[in-house]
């Protein structure tokens, strides 16, 4: 039976990152859940579907294929043959991912996806209910945060590395300030660490660090 580490945290808390690296250390596939809603919310803006209806949002999401497949350490998505790349890494997706991610069949439907992924092997998930709502009974479940202030530095950096910063980084903040807002208030399946997930910090801690606590912590056997 595939072995999953679920790992969950607010934007800018180091997910993506950590999954990369301890799914690099161990052989598991890293998924990059918001991945999936960043494509959802991206083929909604480019078909010209109202992000702002969640019966059409999940309507559209019900017949929108995406192709998954396993590639160099972790699942890739594909739509319409081709990877999305950095055009689902923009602050317009940013801007209307939270709401396109709070439709209940978007999430239901995604859910379902994340669980069949498990036929390729070994996997660490990322995202915002991977612990809560995906893979609830996994023993290795984490849940990594940081102050606001760390959070927007990455975020601000991310974006100047992807050419696509223009925001200033108080702008940034404030946009992750109101991503938490939605995520960890919405009606179904929402951001919070948890029970009996280990949390970690990590504002002031390097990635390595991180990553070594991840992994230390892991069920006996899985390292």
């Amino acid at each position: 039976m595939s072995r999953v580490i679920a790992i969950d945290g607010p934007s800018g808390s180091g997910k993506s990152s950590v999954a990369r690296i301890v799914g690099a250390r161990l052989g598991f596939l890293h998924v990059d859940s918001g991945a999936l809603y960043r494509i959802v919310t991206w083929q909604c803006l480019e078909r010209g579907v109202n992000v702002e209806a969640p019966a059409s949002v999940a309507e559209f999401a019900a017949a929108l294929a995406i192709e998954c497949r396993p590639e160099n350490g972790a699942v890739a998505f594909y739509v319409g043959g081709e990877p999305p790349g950095d055009r689902i890494r923009t602050p317009r997706i940013d801007a209307a991912a939270a709401k396109v991610a709070s439709v209940k069949g978007v999430r239901d439907g995604i859910t379902g996806f994340l669980r069949g992924m498990t036929a390729y092997g070994d996997l660490v998930v990322e995202g915002r209910d991977i612990t809560t709502a995906v893979f609830p009974d996994s023993p290795a479940r984490f849940y990594l945060t940081a102050s606001a202030e760390a959070r927007a530095a990455r975020r601000r950096l991310q974006e100047v590395e992807k050419g696509v910063a223009n925001q200033s980084s108080e702008a940034v903040k404030a946009a992750l300030l109101a991503r938490d807002r939605i995520d960890s208030t919405r009606r179904y399946a929402p951001l919070r660490k948890a029970d009996g997930a280990v949390e970690i910090d990590s504002s002031d801690l390097t990635l390595e660090q991180v990553v070594d606590t991840v992994l230390a912590s892991l069920p006996e056997g899985w390292r």
